[in-house]
């Protein structure tokens, strides 16, 4: 039986000699701001990260994104399950059988997932904080409180800082940005598809409603995270912030690098360190963490076959073990610790220290689909681009040449206009549900291969939704475009469990879609909302049809409701994954965490990252996870005042 508590010979002779206020595990939104704030307070802080530290050029290119998400250097891939039904799974063609699921990319390297992901900063919804309030009786996470952790964090860049209503943040330590949008202008076919967006937004609002948000909108420039368009719940056209600086990536890593520059005796970062074990004694105290020193350990790694037999350490803690490893890894984590349902702690012989049946389960994400479309223009923004960076003595593309100078396409997402909509099944004074954003290129989910294959029209194949494309041609289709639909505030539940008490082991995941409550709503009023959302887009495409040659997907053949709503189900797909560690009151059997982030059971230990979350927030998960970060951030430095004095 492992005995989460007991150290071995081996393992006392390789106690880490050093002292640490705090260990952090994950360097993500969550834990890397976190190790830095405590470093900066003047705490001694162990920043642990499982993956290393690379940085190549597909990380810093905003635009190159997706293929950062396939890097070997930065991804670990999880394939899941989004159906525990074997028929129902088996009809999403990116459902792999030799995996037993589909892709789910994460990020395995410093700064987490912060390091792949498409950089968007959208503020949460505020009855997302409310929720929060009023579940845990804790005033400070109304919305109204919380606002200021944005503020704290934000250094916006396109909004000037006289305009104090907007209530930015302007000497934070994470850049945003939106891209120019004379770059969009500037293409006639793309100013098409938005004039399109535009008269859809219009036509879906009430005309009073739609009056004064047009006024409002006006004076802020259509952007999301402006607070008087936060207060308001609006609907209709937005422009995507981002987290760029200066054309190029940033998030946790930059952060953490410039705390480490800062006070390298504060901050200490230990990259290949997978850790193992939360070490608590006998009274369920956490005084230290033992991990697996080595590159590769994980088999979510693409390259874990190359591991090497690694070296085990111990290294213990001051002050408190902070978990910030993600929605999956978290609770992974925890029930080889020894936390969790004591049924599958028991069944992997992990001896049970704290019966918190909560862990792993709850898991949340959003629904996600794309409507694929191939235009009968070119669009010359994107002409001769490759999407990629130039290989040695290779003259670069004409889009990275201007990237070099800050300029062009390449310092964004690849996003070029959202709308925000509220679907029907939401009250007027609900927060908007659908999200639906154009995006250069063919997007239709994720499985191995994907980030070639935005670049290229695959319609000619047979199973043109994910066809595993063999085709190698240098350069982007150019006439290919995506709407893509984002569900907030779905109501699915999966769970994560082990798959063994291996640590190496990547932990079985089942995200449960479109559940049936006992009178089948919450999941066929998730649907409804996203088939909605493929009915919007064709509007817009009807706003725009001279310019549309093709419905690529789901195609002309899939019309009626029912088609488009089995469409959904076979196809849709996620990835902002949390929820797995509940937030809630001891008095709720489900919660693993309090509103101090302290878990249920135990002392000196804390969860921070997305997995905390009572319900998914917003539409865009990161925002709420620096947010939180800055709170944890505040109430651990606090605590640790208080227990000093």
């Amino acid at each position: 039986m492992i005995k989460p508590n007991s150290l071995e010979s081996n393992q006392i002779a390789n106690i880490d000699s050093e002292k640490f206020d705090y260990v952090v595990i994950g360097s993500g939104a969550g834990g890397g701001p976190l190790a830095c704030n405590l470093a900066l307070e003047g705490f001694r802080v162990l920043l642990l990260e499982a993956g290393g530290d690379d940085e190549p050029c597909d990380y810093k290119v905003p635009a190159f994104h997706a293929r950062a998400s396939e890097n070997e250097a930065l991804r670990w891939d999880y394939f899941v399950r989004h159906y525990d039904d074997k028929t129902q799974q088996e009809r999403d063609c990116k459902f792999s059988e030799e995996k037993d699921g589909v892709l789910y990319p994460r990020s395995g390297t410093l700064g987490g997932c912060t390091a792949h992901n498409a950089m968007v900063l959208m503020y949460p919804h505020n009855s997302d904080w409310d929720y929060i309030a009023k579940l845990m009786n804790d005033p400070s996470w109304h919305s109204k409180n919380m606002h200021k952790y944005f503020q704290r964090l934000e250094r916006c860049e396109y909004v000037s800082r006289w305009k104090i209503w907007s209530r930015h943040g302007f000497e934070g330590w994470l850049p945003t940005n939106q891209a120019n949008p004379w770059m969009l202008w500037r293409d006639k076919v793309l100013t098409k598809l938005t004039v399109a967006a535009v008269t859809e937004s219009r036509r879906m609002m009430h005309p009073l409603k739609r009056f004064f948000l047009g006024i409002l909108k006006f004076i802020i420039r259509f952007d999301p995270n402006d607070w008087r368009l936060i207060r308001r719940i609006p609907e209709g056209l937005c422009k995507i912030p981002m987290t760029t600086q200066h054309g190029k990536r940033v998030g946790s890593r930059e952060y953490i690098q410039r705390v480490r520059e800062q006070c390298p005796d504060k901050l200490v970062i230990r990259t290949h360190s997978l850790v193992q074990r939360i070490l608590l004694d006998e009274h369920n105290k956490a005084y230290g963490v033992e991990y697996r020193v080595g590159a590769h350990q994980y088999r979510a790694d693409p390259r874990h076959k190359e591991a090497v037999v690694s070296e085990t350490k111990t290294v213990c803690v001051e002050r408190e073990v902070i978990i910030a490893a993600g929605a999956f890894n978290t609770p992974q984590l925890l029930m080889l610790s020894g936390i969790g349902l004591r049924e599958e702690l028991e069944k992997h012989e992990i001896e049970v220290k704290v019966e918190l049946p909560g862990v792993g389960k709850n898991l949340q994400d959003r629904y996600e689909v794309g409507v694929v479309t191939r235009l009968k223009e070119n669009i010359p923004l994107i002409k001769g681009m490759k999407l990629r960076p130039p290989e040695p003595g290779e003259e670069p593309d004409p889009q990275y040449a201007l990237w070099l100078q800050e300029k062009g396409p390449y310092t964004t997402n690849g996003a070029t206009v959202a709308l925000i909509k509220r679907s029907s099944s939401k009250q007027w004074d609900d927060d908007p549900d659908l999200l639906i954003f154009g995006l250069l290129g063919n997007f239709s989910g994720y499985y191995p291969g994907y980030a070639h294959d935005i670049t290229r029209d695959n319609s000619r194949y047979p199973n043109a939704l994910c066809h595993k494309n063999d085709d190698r041609s240098d350069t982007c289709q150019e006439n290919i475009f995506t709407w893509a639909i984002l569900k907030a505030h779905a109501n699915n539940k999966g769970h994560v469990t082990l798959r063994s008490s291996d640590p190496r082991d990547v932990p079985d995941i089942s995200f449960n879609y479109f559940p049936k409550d006992s009178d089948g709503s919450d999941g066929e009023k998730d649907l409804d909302s996203v088939v909605e959302g493929v009915e919007t887009v064709r509007n817009i495409l009807e706003y725009c049809g001279d310019l549309v040659d093709e419905e690529i997907l789901p195609g002309a053949n899939v019309s009626s409701r029912d088609e488009i709503r089995q469409f959904i189900k076979d196809q849709a797909w996620g990835h902002h994954a949390s929820c797995t560690c509940k937030m809630g009151p001891q008095s709720d059997k489900m919660a693993v965490v309090d509103s101090r982030f302290r878990v249920h059971g135990t002392t000196n230990l804390r969860i921070v990252d997305a997995s905390i979350f009572p319900k998914i927030p917003g539409f865009f998960i990161v925002s709420a996870i620096y947010m939180i970060s800055e709170k944890a951030s505040e109430i651990i430095i606090e605590d640790a005042r208080v227990n000093a004095s």
